[in-house]
């Protein structure tokens, strides 16, 4: 055969990897509203950046060979914003990008690049789960586990799930595995789908209540943010990476500081009232403090009495945890106690420092938190916070109540706690303490109850703990972003680098 011969048939095998499972359900797909597999990687990456690994592979079973092109999950490098990622894209138009040996084989040779190169991996799932004929009988059993390491998260660099469809299998178990996971409404992630659900348990599954998104963002936790289309969550990954080094032994991007930053933060007393008792959302002080347009909130619709966010202060990467009264009056439950957990773990893992905004009444008490564990995840949060090597900045803005002291990082848990004139310290709110201590309820004796009232509010003013040098400073709280810009400036760099210990980076994915 020459070799004009040998490149005609190169042209002829590319075209037909590159037409995917065919025209007909390529155009069901675009019918649908849904863009393809390779569409996805032309909107993620910079334009003429992408380079393919593993276009001519297929089924190493003989009699799938012709009908996989690329074996249903498409893999290659490119870049984001002039920054190099590696990706894995399912192709559903091939066999459902059900997994397979080889298709297997391609997702661990992206893991291993990126973790060798450091560069972010992202995962464009959606899949109908394994491949039956690759996995039936002792041979199929064989094929698993072959890669020990194939469940190992060490967090070298970050990952990136986006689930845009009926996620099972490896897209549900990457996505579990994910620093950050954004889903499109109409998608669906679960072990398995809810047909074979149905059939196993013997009755109807809803895929929406099996798997959707409103499950997966408000009760399970497992999904950072939900969109609206494909578009918009490639748009969501690319805005997510900005805010993130490229591997865990760089620093984070820095970025310009948009004109007039300092405004918005001047105005914070007209967001936080200094009566303890009365709401606001939190998540407005946060946009006061942060640079303009650079806030990013993770799992807004779970845990929401705690905000968690990825902000810019002066134009560097902070991670901000922020108790929000307008939610169970910021007390924290177990689902609060999971997100703060893994932000923890996150911001550590990537050098992100971390500012915590104290108003907290304590923990939320009662028998549902008792049943889902609420002590050890109150200490799972202890361990973690223990564990972070990153700079901890603790502003009290007014109540921190409690244990709840300790995990929203007041003591020496923080490098640096700052106090608003309005912060009170005290064990848990002054008139559920003089029933709790004295037994006095205000309406059966109000000259008692005054009386002891003042008594457990005497020693819980932010001056008490200035005194004791608890405190490193009492600040306007119209200062709180120049304050924060200040300390973090003398903290970031520490023995001349602003990388972490990472002593996180195993620290489970999940909870």
């Amino acid at each position: 055969m020459t070799i004009k011969a040998k490149l005609n048939e190169l042209e002829t095998r590319k075209a037909k990897a590159l037409a995917m499972g065919g025209p007909e359900k390529l155009s069901r797909r675009r019918a649908e509203g849904n863009l393809n597999a390779r569409e996805r990687i032309d909107k993620l990456l910079d334009a003429g950046t992408y380079v393919e690994s593993g276009l001519f592979a297929t089924s190493h079973l003989p009699e799938a060979r012709e009908k996989t092109p690329a074996d249903g999950k498409i893999a290659g490098f490119g870049k984001i914003e002039g920054r190099p990622v590696a990706l894995v894209s399912n192709d559903m138009t091939v066999m459902g990008a059900s997994s397979s040996v080889v298709n297997g084989k391609k997702i661990r040779h992206m893991r291993e690049v990126a973790t060798r190169s450091g560069m972010p991996l992202v995962f464009l799932g959606e899949s109908t789960g394994a491949r039956m004929p690759d996995r039936m009988g002792a041979q199929g059993r064989a094929i698993l586990g072959q890669d020990p390491a194939e469940y190992q998260r060490m967090r070298q660099s970050p990952w990136v799930s986006a689930l845009l469809g009926s996620c099972y299998g490896s897209s549900t178990w990457y996505a579990c595995m994910s620093d950050f996971v954004v889903m499109r409404k109409g998608a669906q992630m679960a072990v398995a789908s809810s047909r074979v659900t149905s059939m196993a348990i013997n009755q109807p599954v809803d895929a929406e209540e099996l798997g959707g998104w409103k499950l997966h963002s408000e009760t399970t936790g497992l999904v950072d943010v939900v969109v609206d289309s494909d578009e918009k969550a490639i748009e969501t990954i690319k805005r997510y990476l900005s805010y993130l080094p490229s591997h865990n032994n760089e620093a984070a991007p820095v970025h310009d500081v948009p004109a007039g930053a300092d405004e918005a933060g001047k105005r914070i007393l007209d967001i936080v009232p200094a009566d303890g008792s009365k709401v606001y959302d939190v998540r407005k002080v946060v946009e006061a403090i942060a640079d303009p347009g650079s806030v990013f909130e993770l799992k807004a619709r779970f845990g929401k009495s705690l905000s968690t966010s990825l902000i810019r202060l002066n134009g560097r990467t902070v991670g901000v945890l922020a108790n929000n009264p307008m939610f169970k009056g910021g007390a924290i439950d177990v689902d609060a106690c999971n997100k703060a957990t893994s932000f923890l773990v996150f911001c550590d893992s990537f050098n992100i420092p971390i500012v915590f905004l104290v108003d907290q009444p304590g923990f939320l008490i009662g028998l549902e938190g008792e049943r889902r564990a609420a002590p050890s995840k109150i200490i799972n949060w202890m361990n973690a916070l223990s564990l972070v090597t990153v700079p901890k900045i603790s502003v009290i803005m007014r109540k921190s109540y409690g244990q709840a002291y300790l995990n929203m990082g007041g003591g020496r848990n923080s490098d640096e706690v700052i106090c608003w004139p309005t912060a009170d310290l005290g064990f848990m709110a002054p008139e559920v303490s003089v029933n709790v201590l004295f037994g006095v309820k205000k309406e059966e004796d109000p000259a008692r109850y005054e009386e002891l009232l003042q008594q457990v509010t005497r020693d819980t003013s932010a001056w008490n703990l200035a005194a004791l040098y608890e405190t490193q400073d009492v600040i306007d709280p119209s200062d709180t972003r120049s304050c924060l810009i200040s300390m973090l400036d003398v903290h970031r760099k520490r023995m001349g680098s602003e990388v972490g210990r990472h002593l996180l980076s195993n620290w489970p994915t999940s909870y």
